[in-house]
C-alpha cells in the first residue's frame, strides 16, 4: 500500500512539473525553443553514455521501423536509418528541429522561414511545401494524426533541448507499416530518463543576434527501481532578421518517470511548450540568369525583414465571427501540452507486449506576412494601368500618407503584403499496441493495433493586403482620393487596401485505425522481414460557407466592400478511406562489420483536412497518392572507414495540382499527375589517424514529373492567365545534388580536450515549383564549431553558421506559379540568414 502511494505521488510530481510553466507564464517571460537529440535506445536498461558511444557504429541498436521493442542493430537493418546522439546533434548546429534533418542524406529541410513552419523535402518524394511526407515522433508515438495541415507541420510542435537523448531518422521502407504508416520519412526522438546516480547539466548560451538561452536537465532516483527527470529551456532572441520586437521568445519543460522491471520497462513523460517564433517572409532580390542573385537596393538579403513595430499590431475585421486584434510578435508559435507513456515487457514463454500512447492538445497559431505582388513605385501603384494589384485611380487624385503622419512621395517604392492570422487548435490521442511471439528459433511474429483520434478547430483570415513601404522594417501607408468632391478611402487607417481573401472557420475530426502484421526470420547470416498493414481513415470536416459583405456598410470605403465572410451555414464533408500497404526486406551480414540489403514497399498518403477534403463536393475526392519504392544498400565499418550507401527508385501516382490565385485561394479544378525518381544516399566517415575524422553526408537525385502531357493552367506574376508543361521537369525545390563535408580533430590535453570542426555544405540546382520556370540556383555555406571539455564538469561550445555570408535561396514567392521575376529581375524570395555565432558554457554532473 505504501509503495502504491509512493508511485502515485511520483506520478503526480512528474505531471505537475510539466504543467508548471502554465503558472509561471503568468508572471515571467514566456518560454522558448528547445535544442536537439541523440540516437535510439539500445535496450531499455542501457545507460545514456553507452548509447552515445555506440551512436555512429553498426552495433547501434535502432527501434524505429522494427516490430519488436528490442530493435535491431544498424548492421542488420534493411532500411535507410540515421541516428544521432546529443553531442552529434550539437555538432550539426541545427537552427531548428527541422534543420536537424539535414544530417540524413536525402532529407532537405528549408529552414529559411524561421524556427517553425519549415518545408521538408525528401529526395524522390514530390512534396513542394509544408511536410506531407514527414512525421515527427516522440518516444515512438506520432505527434498528430496527419503529418501536415495548412500552416502546420509536426516539427513546429517539437523543440530540441537537453531533455532529448537521441533521434532516429528513418526514410521509407518499413515506416509504411509501423507507427502512423508514414510512407516518406520520420524522425523519432527519445527523451532522457532518470539514472541510479544523479546526473544533470545547466547551460547558458549567448548569440550575437541577441540570443539569451538557459538550458537545464536533472535525472535522479525516486525509489528502488523508480527514476525521474526534469528539464527544459527558456530563451529569447532578436533574430538575425530583427523585426524590432522579439523574434523568438518562449520555452518548455519536460519530466519523465520510469520504472525498470526484471523483463521490461515503463516510462511516463509529460511536456509543456510555450514558444513564439517569427515566421520569415520573402524579401526582394535581383536575379540575373538562372544562378545569379544579388541584393535589391536598400535591402541586406542576409539580415533585413519587412517586419516592424509600425505593422506589428493590427485589427482584422475580416477575422471570422467578429474581428480580431492580432500581433506579429505571436508569430508562428506553439502552446502545447503532451502526456505519454511507453511499456515493454517480455514473458518467459516467448511472448512479449509493447504499448505506446500519447495525448497532446494546444494551439498552433500563425500571425505573419505573406507575399503578394512584386514591388512598384507609389505612382504606378496608384495610377498606372496594368500594374499587378494596382489601384488605377484617376490621375493626380490621390493622397498617400504614412500611418503616423507625413506625405509619401510618388517615387517611394511600395509593396502590398498579406497580413494573415490563423488560429489552429489541435488535439490528438494515439495508442500503438503490439503483441509478439517467438514461433521458433530465429522467427518472431508481431501483430499490432494502432489507433489515433484527433481533431482541429481553425479560424483563418487570409488576404488582408496591407500597403507599406518597400524597405526594411516597413511603414504602412494610407490612401484616399477625390472623386468629384467626394473623398473615397482606398485603404483603412491602418494601411489595409483589401480585406478580400479567404476567411473561414472550420472544425475537423478523424480517427485512424490500423491493423498490422510483421514477421522477421533469422536464417544464418540472413535476416528477412515481411510486414503488412491495413489502415482506415474516417474524417469529417465542417467548413463555413462564405458570402461577400460590406463590413461597415459604407460604399466609400473600398477596402471592405466585398469581403467573403462566414454566413452561418456549414458544408460538412465526410472522407472514409481504407488502404493496404506492405514491405519486404532482406539483409545479409557478410561479417560483423559489413552487410548488404534490399527492400521493396508500397505506401499511401491519405487526404488531410485542408488538402483534398475541404472544398470537395459530392464525394468527388481526388485519388490517393501512392508510391512504389525499391532500394538497395551497403554498410561497412572498420577503424579506418564507416560507410552507409543506398540507392532507390521511387514511382508516384495520384499527385494533385490545385490552381490558386495570387491570394492563395483555390480556383478551377485540380489536376492529377505522377513522378519517377532515381537516387543515391551516402553517409560516411574516414578516420586516417587517431582523433581526425572526415565525415561526408551526400545525396544525388534524378527525379521528374510524369503522366501529365497537357499544360497546367495558372495566373502568372503579371495577373495574366498562362499554362506550363510539367512533363519531365525536375522535382520542385529538391536539389539534384547536396553534400555536407565535416572535418574535425580532437586535441587531448592534461586539462581536458578541444575539438574544432568545420562543415562545408553544397546545395545544387533547385527550382520553385512544378513548372521549373523559376530557378533558385545553387549555393554553398561554411559553418564551424569548437567544443572544449574542461575537467570533469565543464564544457564550452563556440558555433557559427553561414560564416561567409553566402546568399543562397530555398524558395521564392510560393503564391506565384511559374516565373516570379518582374522588370529588372526583381524577385521575392527567402534567402539564407547571414552569419550567426553563439557561445555556450555548460556545467554537468
Amino acid at each position: 500500500m505504501q509503495q502504491n502511494n509512493l508511485i502515485r505521488y511520483a506520478l503526480s510530481v512528474a505531471i505537475a512539473a510539466a504543467l508548471a510553466p502554465a503558472a509561471l507564464a503568468q508572471q515571467a517571460p514566456e518560454p522558448s525553443t528547445p535544442q536537439q537529440t541523440a540516437p535510439a535506445q539500445a535496450t531499455p536498461a542501457a545507460q545514456p553514455q553507452a548509447r552515445q558511444n555506440q551512436a555512429t557504429t553498426l552495433d547501434t541498436v535502432v527501434v524505429s521501423g522494427t516490430a519488436t521493442a528490442g530493435g535491431v542493430k544498424k548492421l542488420e537493418a534493411s532500411f535507410n536509418i540515421v541516428t544521432a546522439n546529443a553531442e552529434q546533434i550539437k555538432q550539426a548546429n541545427p537552427k531548428s528541429t527541422a534543420d536537424l534533418l539535414k544530417i540524413s542524406p536525402g532529407m532537405w529541410p528549408e529552414s529559411t522561414g524561421g524556427q517553425t513552419g519549415a518545408n521538408i523535402e525528401i529526395a524522390g518524394f514530390p512534396g513542394g511545401g509544408d511536410a506531407p511526407y514527414f512525421s515527427t515522433l516522440l518516444m515512438g508515438s506520432p505527434l498528430y494524426g496527419m503529418p501536415t495541415l495548412s500552416f502546420f507541420e509536426t516539427t513546429s510542435m517539437f523543440r530540441l533541448d537537453d531533455t532529448v537523448e537521441s533521434v532516429e531518422i528513418l526514410q521509407g521502407g518499413p515506416s509504411v507499416v509501423f507507427a502512423d504508416g508514414q510512407m516518406g520519412a520520420s524522425a523519432n526522438f527519445f527523451l532522457k530518463t532518470g539514472t541510479e546516480e544523479p546526473t544533470g547539466s545547466v547551460g547558458l548560451t549567448y548569440g550575437d543576434e541577441g540570443l539569451w538561452r538557459l538550458d537545464g536537465f536533472a535525472g535522479f532516483k525516486v525509489a528502488e527501481g523508480w527514476y525521474g527527470s526534469i528539464g527544459g529551456f527558456w530563451r529569447e532572441s532578436d533574430g538575425v532578421r530583427d523585426p524590432q520586437f522579439k523574434a523568438d521568445k518562449g520555452g518548455q519543460l519536460t519530466a519523465t518517470l520510469s520504472h525498470d522491471f526484471d523483463a521490461g520497462k515503463l516510462t511516463l513523460y509529460t511536456r509543456y511548450l510555450n514558444d513564439k517564433n517569427q515566421f520569415i517572409t520573402p524579401i526582394p532580390l535581383i536575379q540575373r540568369g538562372t544562378d545569379s542573385f544579388s541584393a535589391y537596393p536598400g535591402f541586406d538579403p542576409l539580415k533585413d525583414t519587412y517586419y516592424s513595430k509600425a505593422i506589428q499590431h493590427v485589427y482584422l475585421p475580416s477575422y471570422p465571427n467578429g474581428g480580431k486584434n492580432a500581433d506579429l510578435a505571436d508569430g508562428r508559435g506553439a502552446k502545447m501540452f503532451f502526456l505519454g507513456g511507453n511499456f515493454d515487457y517480455s514473458f518467459d514463454n516467448g511472448w512479449s507486449i509493447s504499448d505506446r500512447f500519447l495525448f497532446d492538445e494546444g494551439d498552433m497559431d500563425t500571425n505573419a506576412l505573406f507575399s503578394g505582388n512584386n514591388p512598384a513605385t507609389l505612382e504606378d501603384q496608384l495610377y498606372t494601368a496594368g500594374t499587378p494589384g494596382g489601384f488605377q485611380l484617376p490621375a493626380g487624385s490621390a493622397t498617400a500618407t504614412y500611418v503616423g503622419g507625413g506625405a509619401v512621395p510618388l517615387s517611394q517604392s511600395v509593396i502590398q503584403q498579406g497580413w494573415w492570422s490563423i488560429h489552429k487548435h489541435l488535439k490528438s490521442f494515439s495508442n500503438d499496441f503490439r503483441l509478439s511471439k517467438d514461433l521458433f528459433e530465429g522467427n518472431t511474429l508481431t501483430v499490432g493495433l494502432y489507433v489515433n483520434n484527433y481533431s482541429m478547430s481553425d479560424k483563418w483570415s487570409l488576404g488582408n493586403q496591407m500597403l507599406m513601404t518597400n524597405e526594411p522594417n516597413a511603414r504602412p501607408i494610407t490612401v484616399s482620393y477625390d472623386d468629384a468632391g467626394n473623398t473615397i478611402y482606398r485603404t483603412d487607417a491602418q494601411g489595409f487596401s483589401d480585406f478580400g481573401g479567404f476567411h473561414i472557420a472550420q472544425y475537423g475530426s478523424a480517427t485512424n485505425i490500423a491493423f498490422y502484421l510483421s514477421d522477421s526470420w533469422r536464417v544464418g547470416k540472413w535476416l528477412f522481414d515481411l510486414s503488412g498493414r491495413v489502415e482506415n481513415q474516417d474524417a469529417t470536416n465542417n467548413v463555413c460557407n462564405l458570402e461577400n459583405r460590406d463590413l461597415d456598410g459604407d460604399p466609400d470605403t473600398l477596402y471592405d466592400n466585398a469581403v467573403p465572410v462566414c454566413n452561418g451555414t456549414f458544408q460538412k464533408i465526410n472522407y472514409d478511406k481504407t488502404h493496404p500497404t506492405w514491405t519486404a526486406g532482406a539483409n545479409y551480414s557478410f561479417t560483423p562489420n559489413m552487410s548488404m540489403y534490399g527492400r521493396v514497399n508500397t505506401g499511401g498518403h491519405f487526404l488531410d483536412f485542408d488538402n483534398g477534403i475541404r472544398g470537395t463536393s459530392n464525394e468527388n475526392f481526388p485519388p490517393m497518392q501512392k508510391v512504389r519504392n525499391y532500394e538497395m544498400g551497403f554498410k561497412y565499418q572498420s577503424d579506418l572507414l564507416y560507410a552507409d550507401i543506398s540507392g532507390y527508385r521511387r514511382v508516384f501516382s495520384g499527385l494533385l495540382y490545385q490552381p490558386t490565385d495570387g491570394a492563395g485561394t483555390p480556383v478551377g479544378d485540380p489536376r492529377v499527375y505522377g513522378s519517377e525518381s532515381y537516387g543515391v544516399n551516402f553517409i560516411g566517415a574516414l578516420t586516417p589517424v587517431e582523433n581526425l575524422r572526415l565525415q561526408l553526408v551526400a545525396n544525388y537525385l534524378d527525379g521528374e514529373y510524369t503522366d501529365y502531357d497537357a499544360c497546367l493552367p495558372y495566373i502568372d506574376i503579371n495577373d495574366q492567365p498562362n499554362c506550363a508543361s510539367i512533363e519531365g521537369q525536375q522535382l520542385q525545390r529538391q536539389p539534384k545534388f547536396r553534400a555536407m563535408f565535416t572535418p574535425s580533430y580532437r586535441f587531448v590535453m592534461d586539462w581536458g580536450d578541444l575539438m574544432p570542426y568545420i562543415t562545408y555544405t553544397y546545395v545544387g540546382d533547385h527550382t520553385q515549383d512544378q513548372s521549373g520556370l523559376q530557378q533558385l540556383g545553387s549555393y554553398h555555406t561554411l559553418d564551424f564549431g569548437i567544443t572544449s571539455n574542461v575537467g570533469d564538469n565543464w564544457q564550452f561550445n563556440l558555433r557559427g553558421t553561414n560564416v561567409t555570408n553566402e546568399l543562397g535561396l530555398t524558395e521564392s514567392n510560393s503564391r506565384i506559379f511559374g516565373s516570379a521575376t518582374t522588370a529588372g529581375g526583381v524577385l521575392l524570395a527567402r534567402p539564407l540568414e547571414g552569419r550567426e555565432i553563439n557561445l555556450q558554457a555548460k556545467y554537468s554532473w
